[in-house]
């Protein structure tokens, strides 16, 4: 069984459902992708397994525990990092003070972590006292992603790290990425540029209007014939 599960998921915003029966899991250590068209309910599936969409039926698994019923942050206790698309750095503070912020649960081993952080990131350290809004998108990205590994997850969730950046620096963010997962934490990432990043996942979600379309391998989605013409440009 997967370390990390939304399953048979169904829900939305007020009384309209979104998401449909959709399950999305992904294991420690592996990279799990979620693609379809604009408004197939992606973001909001991310958003359902970390507590910010409540439920009308399925449930939210973490290393077999059910975490259905819990607040976000409790989430992130449990072992839960989200990484949003907008909005996820403080632009008036500076770098480190970031990742200072994503080590409010810990009380040990914050150095060492922020530490590695500058390891995966060398250009944030070099900018460690530059105020986050100074930086470019990818850089700001790499803060926010950074800011998210500082509570130690076990899982870290990313709602399109790559929008809006040019593509040399999307495929330095899914080098580190993968870095990332080889670490043994496990990785839900939802992405637009679906070729990209089901190159590099171990398990992909083709969601069309809330619903599973396929599911399967990364590799195994791009060599579909159906797959390729319907979402990846053939």
């Amino acid at each position: 069984m997967s370390y990390l599960i939304g399953e048979h998921m169904t829900g939305g915003y007020g009384g309209a459902d979104i998401l449909h029966d959709c399950t999305i899991a992904v294991d420690k250590g592996e990279i799990a992708v979620v693609v379809g068209p604009n408004g197939a309910g992606k973001s909001t599936a991310m958003k359902a397994i970390f507590g910010m969409l409540s439920l009308r039926e399925g449930r939210v698994l973490i290393g077999d525990e059910d975490i259905t019923g819990l607040t976000p942050q409790a989430r992130v206790l449990k072992g839960m990092g989200f990484v949003p698309q907008n909005n996820n750095v403080f632009t008036s503070m500076t770098v480190e003070e970031n990742l200072e912020m994503g080590a409010f649960i810990r009380e040990h081993g914050v150095a060492e972590t922020m530490q590695q952080v500058f390891e995966l990131f060398p250009v944030l350290e070099e900018k460690r006292r530059q105020p986050a809004g100074e930086l470019s998108g990818g850089q700001r990205q790499q803060v926010a992603i950074g800011r998210a590994l500082m509570t130690r997850p076990e899982v870290l969730m990313l709602d399109e790290p790559t929008a809006g950046v040019s593509p040399i620096v999307m495929d330095e963010l899914f080098d580190r990425v993968i870095e990332i997962a080889r670490t043994g934490i496990a990785i839900l990432m939802v992405e637009q540029n679906a070729k990209q990043a089901l190159n590099i996942a171990d398990t992909g979600f083709v969601l069309v209007q809330g619903r599973n379309r396929y599911t399967d391998t990364g590799a195994a989605l791009m060599a579909d014939p159906e797959v390729r013409a319907a979402f990846l440009g053939g």
